[in-house]
């Protein structure tokens, strides 16, 4: 990781609640909105490692759980 790295970021997903960072001082990219945090690249990252525990997009857990199948995340 870049030790020098002064860049403040924020946090942001997208509709499929995927995880991803983005410089603080840019507009966020079409698709994607803030998750209320914001730091270092380090301490978001390691945010994001701590609440994105199923890395499965929103439309297969729905499908899964529509179709009845067991939940191997929760298994």
């Amino acid at each position: 990781m870049d030790d020098d790295d002064t860049q403040s970021y924020v946090v942001v997903l997208n509709d499929e609640e995927q995880y991803s960072i983005w410089p603080a001082d840019r507009d966020l990219p079409l698709g994607w909105r803030g998750d209320g945090v914001s730091g270092s690249k380090a301490e978001c990252l390691d945010y994001i490692g701590e609440v994105w525990t199923d890395m499965r997009p929103l439309s297969l857990r729905r499908s899964v759980e529509q179709a009845g199948m067991p939940d191997p995340v929760s298994q």
